[in-house]
């Protein structure tokens, strides 16, 4: 699929980062896109700024959805049928994803499962739901996000990540798992896992916000960081945090949403985004043993801008 023009395209996870850039360019190649978000205004804004400028002609709708819970990704397929007047879609981007529920053994289960279900969940609930219209069309791409949380389970040291990186691992095991079937079942279909590193989208502070938000735990964490944050109340530091993951990114979601479709475009069922993706896959690759170790963490820090 070398242009993207009079195609037609889903994003879950449409509102903010890498989605709505994402939604953007493909609408600025004259392609059709529905999304979905839990968050209504944040989708019409992308929606706004998508066609702003766009081909004349080019469809955007919009649905509220939750990945996670399986009839509303049903809804949300009879729904681009319904307002796109098509019974058949090019391009699924299942990019939806939130943090959350770092440990298995100390976090509340709620929140462990909502990652959990989210991150995975929403890829295999969404791919069920529109398998019948990428079987429809002559030419069709799955793009499932995962992360380098898919091929390493952490983000450092001492700081818990197991509901998001098994979320992960499971994105990129379906994805490598489903070209074989794919190849077999439905040759017009390809598939590709993207492994982003620190991107800068909006994922720090939409995870705080839709979880039930540890003031004590999260208080006590950034005073051992050395930040008082004693005069701040509680939306002040979720907004801190969050705006220090996105400014702090060594890549924009801008530029991962270009690297995802330049992959997309070049058949490339494998795609890194980010020179932190990069470094880390090859000293995964070069030092499998000591992947978590301190000094694996320290050498990332040192060479790859990796921040989180």
């Amino acid at each position: 699929m070398k242009d993207f023009a009079g195609k037609t395209a889903v994003i879950t996870g449409g509102g903010t980062g890498m989605g709505r850039e994402l939604a953007k360019l493909l609408v600025a190649e004259g392609c059709n896109v529905a999304m979905c978000d839990v968050t209504l205004a944040t989708m019409e804004e992308t929606k706004r700024l998508a066609l702003k400028g766009s081909p004349q002609g080019t469809k955007v709708a919009t649905f509220q959805a939750d990945v996670s819970i399986e009839p509303q990704m049903q809804s949300f397929a009879q729904t681009v049928k319904r307002e796109l007047d098509t019974d058949k879609i090019h391009l699924l981007f299942n990019n939806a994803g939130i943090g959350g529920g770092g440990s298995f053994v100390t976090s509340k289960r709620s929140d462990w499962e909502r990652t959990f279900n989210i991150c995975w969940g929403g890829v295999y609930y969404t791919t069920r739901a529109f398998l019948p219209m990428l079987m429809a069309a002559s030419e069709a791409h799955i793009i499932n996000t995962s992360s380098v949380n898919g091929f390493w389970a952490s983000i450092g040291p001492g700081r818990p990540h197991t509901a998001y990186a098994a979320a992960k691992f499971a994105v990129k095991g379906f994805t490598e798992a489903l070209m074989t079937d794919l190849a077999v079942n439905a040759p017009h279909i390809k598939c590709s896992v993207v492994m982003p590193g620190h991107i800068g989208t909006e994922i720090a502070a939409n995870s705080m916000a839709m979880a039930e938000f540890d003031s004590a735990t999260t208080r006590e964490m950034l005073n051992a960081q050395g930040l008082d944050v004693s005069a701040l109340t509680d939306a002040q530091i979720i907004e801190a945090i969050g705006n220090n993951f996105r400014d702090t990114a060594p890549t924009s979601a801008a530029q991962a949403a270009q690297i995802i479709l330049d992959g997309v475009k070049s058949e490339r069922w494998r795609i890194l985004v980010g020179e932190d993706a990069k470094f880390l896959d090859s000293q995964v690759r070069k030092m499998p043993e000591e992947a978590y170790t301190q000094s694996f963490y320290e050498e990332l820090i040192k060479h790859s801008g990796w921040r989180i």
